[in-house]
């Protein structure tokens, strides 16, 4: 890893800020007092040109004034007047800043330049910087703070990523509420220098932080964030909302931070690829985060649900089944513990329902470790826990029954010590997720939040938090993939391209392109090129009835809607009939090919295709007549390990058409990823390949064959 840059501006031992002021209501001023208010204890160099003290403390007219050269500069001042002042820190010595300064590349063509002279300024002295067009950065353990929001909460785990200022400034009192604590956030804004790859590095291997959650509008370099990731998932959760795969959210993303957005599924195959959960909402962003930073490492998928009300019940068994966990019937010996502690109506099956009962030590305490340690849970998802909260609330109504008691004194009856019940989940090392409908007013919420343990304001929010925890399991056991053999390009492939290079074809014809897969043991059908009727009849005799004839021509790239392609033809006449009918529809003499017949009535697609952000990528999915209409199709960057190839062959949502079904065998798994492997290695052997298109791919029996090829040059 090579982010050790970032540890010195996240530890800086000086700082100096250009923008700060005594106007309470100037951004500079509020960066200026979350340093000094929220504990940094490094020296501090407010630097204003005619204020002698900013803050309460000697401010500076100049950065040549100051009795050092500070370790970290930041810029909160208008865009015009900013280079000067930045060179002005580099001739200085000074390595880091935080330009959060906007009016760069957002605005457009004029705001790139400027931008881009900030860049070579900083090239020019070796410093490196976090923005422009940014909030700045948290950092708990060096008591750091220069966003605009203080900061009055304990230090946590989570640590945050993001394109947007909001996520790290504006919420820290929404987290504060939820009880969730940042490690470190960052900032990045337009990411002209430091990015969100630099920071997931640094973050990868930041002791205090145990997991990473970011808020991403676009990734400028998917193939390193993918090598990065790769390293750090295996050993840390990361997780991701991207937003930008619609034409509104790419046009937001542009003006916001000048974000070039990307096609939502590549991303959700880059994420995948990579061991990154995806998550779809700000909201599961920081719930899930934290719950993947506090809790236990689970060991599997099964979940225990404890309510005392049975349609939050209902709705965490639904979401928790929806996203890959079980329910499991807790066995005749756990319910015949349980069962004396409940009302006789109620269940104990799991979930276990004590109906709207008030004695929360029973769920809260006993029943949850007798769920914990029974050994058939590996999470447990609690809805319902309440006292101080639910006596305030009613406390209106039943007061006129409690003559002589007040609001406190009912509070301070009903309330217990709770700090061994909030253990529960790392006493048993068995994760946990609270549902609550009251926030930190109720003891228990407060108890639970202050422990670690997250509390989510709906059922369903709680469900996907323990999902989350199960999902990184699978990605933490996935293990290593099969790396690569190195292999060098097949000299028969490269006079292919060459020879279509020097024919100015913009793609290979058929007949070409499965030559071309056939050299890198992609199976094709046995086939010949006829250039006329008594070639095409010979090329079928000798293949052997029944024969396909279709058109093959470089410049017809699409032939079925053309009535170029005749398929199930068993015998000689049918032959040349087929021939002359496809030069009729072609208006031109065209080569045709005739290849054996492959029958299969399950049809897949493999390709690789070409985009702008991603470069070369791999598709699998169910193909032919079918391709557009379901669209079931999975992405990955390419080069493809074995495991990748598998993973995308088992997320296809009609993966169970590759097992056996309606009496035909199961698919060949391991030569379909195979395939999958080596055809993601053509276009890095073949850099004048932009796009392959294999569709249909047809399962003949349970073996793949490519009866259908397309090869595009760039």
């Amino acid at each position: 890893m090579s982010a050790s840059f970032l540890h010195s501006l996240m530890n800086p031992q000086s700082i100096a800020i250009v923008g700060a002021s005594n106007n309470p209501m100037k951004m500079g001023t509020m960066h200026a007092l979350s340093i000094i208010k929220d504990g940094f204890k490094g020296k501090f160099y407010p630097i204003h040109p005619s204020e002698k003290t900013v803050l309460g403390l000697e401010a500076f007219a100049a950065p040549e004034d100051l009795p050092e050269a500070p370790d970290l500069a930041i810029f909160v001042l208008p865009s015009k007047y900013l280079l000067g002042l930045f060179e002005t820190f580099g001739r200085m010595g000074t390595k880091s800043a935080i330009v959060i300064t906007a009016g760069f590349k957002e605005i457009g063509t004029d705001g790139a330049a400027l931008e881009q002279q900030l860049k070579d300024i900083a090239a020019k002295y070796g410093m490196r910087f976090i923005g422009p067009n940014c909030m700045g950065l948290v950092n708990r353990e060096a008591d750091l703070n220069t966003t605009v929001m203080p900061l009055i909460s304990k230090p946590g785990h989570l640590g945050m990523i993001s394109q947007s200022g909001t996520y790290v400034a504006q919420t820290i009192v929404y987290l504060q509420k939820r009880g969730i604590h940042f490690s470190k956030a960052v900032s990045v804004g337009n990411e002209a220098d430091v990015n969100i790859i630099d920071v997931l590095e640094y973050l990868g291997q930041d002791p205090h932080t145990k997991a990473v959650a970011m808020y991403i509008e676009t990734i400028r370099e998917p193939r390193r964030f993918l090598e990065v990731a790769k390293k750090i998932t295996p050993c840390k959760p990361v997780i991701a909302q991207y937003v930008g795969g619609s034409k509104a959210g790419g046009r937001a993303g542009l003006s916001h931070t000048g974000a070039l957005a990307g096609k939502n599924y590549l991303y959700d195959g880059l994420f995948r690829q990579s061991g990154v959960i995806r998550v779809n909402t700000i909201e599961d962003l920081y719930a899930q985060g934290w719950a993947l930073a506090t809790q236990p490492p689970i060991r599997g998928n099964r979940i225990g649900i404890i309510t005392n009300s049975g349609g939050p019940g209902s709705a965490i068994a639904d979401t928790c089944e929806a996203n890959g966990c079980v329910m499991p019937v807790f066995s005749d010996s756990l319910q015949s513990k349980i069962k004396p502690l409940m009302p006789p109506h109620a269940p104990c099956g799991n979930p276990v329902d004590l109906t709207f009962s008030m004695d929360m030590g029973i769920m809260t305490d006993t029943i949850v470790d007798l769920v914990m340690q029974s050994g058939e849970v590996d999470g447990v998802v609690l809805h319902g826990a309440m006292s101080t909260g639910f006596m305030k609330a009613v406390f209106p109504h039943v007061s006129h029954l409690l003559p002589g008691i007040t609001l406190s004194d009912l509070v301070n009856q009903t309330g217990r010590e709770l700090s061994a019940t909030a253990r529960k989940p790392f006493d048993n090392n068995i994760p946990m997720t609270v549902s609550s409908f009251f926030d930190r007013d109720d003891a228990y919420t407060e108890a639970y939040e202050d422990a670690g343990v997250p509390v989510l304001d709906a059922p369903e929010k709680a469900a996907r938090a323990m999902a989350s925890l199960v999902q990184y399991n699978k990605i933490r056991d996935r293990g290593p993939d099969t790396p690569l053999a190195a292999a060098a390009a097949d000299p028969f492939a490269v006079r292919i391209i060459d020879d279509a290079v020097k024919n100015g074809q913009s793609a290979l014809d058929e007949y070409a392109a499965k030559k071309l897969l056939a050299c890198y043991k992609i199976p094709v059908p046995d086939e010949r090129l006829a250039h006329d009727a008594d070639g095409a009849v010979a090329a079928a005799v000798d293949i052997g009835f029944p024969v396909v004839l279709k058109a093959c021509d470089p410049d017809i790239l699409h032939k079925s809607d053309q009535n170029l392609v005749y398929v199930n033809i068993t015998d000689v006449d049918a032959a040349i009939r087929a021939y002359h009918l496809i030069q009729e529809a072609a208006g031109r003499p065209v080569p045709v090919l005739a290849a054996k017949m492959i029958s299969g009535r399950r049809e897949l697609l493999a390709g690789i295709t070409c985009d702008a952000q991603f470069g070369h990528c791999v598709a699998f999915g169910i193909g032919g007549v079918l391709t557009e209409a379901l669209n079931d199709i999975t992405y990955r960057l390419s080069p493809l390990g074995l495991r990748d190839a598998e993973e995308m062959i088992a997320e296809v949502r009609s993966a169970k058409l590759l097992g056996p079904y309606r009496g035909m065998p199961p698919a060949d798994l391991s030569r379909l990823a195979a395939i999958l492997v080596r055809l993601s290695r053509i276009p890095l052997l073949h850099p004048q390949i932009s796009e392959i298109d294999i569709n249909p791919l047809i399962l003949s029996g349970s073996q793949p064959v490519a009866v259908d090829a397309l090869v595009v040059l760039k």
